[in-house]
């Protein structure tokens, strides 16, 4: 299983990016979505972070991906890249 959280500011960039996450799964709250674990959809979505919306994002916006996988890796992108600390993940 992967989270995907986002923290977006702009309207029209939050929605963009939600009806993008909506093809891969669904929403479990507001800016939350959970989407089945998957090495290739994983991929994909980070290389269309990283190739187009990362350009679009200011600032302030961040993702963050949790891979609920056997390693439980945590991938940030945006403004979460400052707040890299460690996390524990109790399953």
């Amino acid at each position: 299983m992967i989270i995907i959280s986002y923290d977006i500011s702009n309207d029209k960039k939050r929605n963009h990016f939600s009806k993008y996450l909506s093809k891969f799964g669904h929403r479990i709250q507001y800016s939350v979505f959970e989407i089945e674990n998957s090495d290739r959809v994983l991929s994909n979505i980070m290389t269309e972070i990283e190739n187009k919306f990362m350009k679009m994002f200011n600032q302030e916006d961040s993702v963050y991906i949790f891979d609920m996988s056997s390693q439980c890796n945590i991938i940030r992108y945006g403004y979460a890249k400052n707040e890299e600390k460690i996390l524990q993940i109790i399953q």
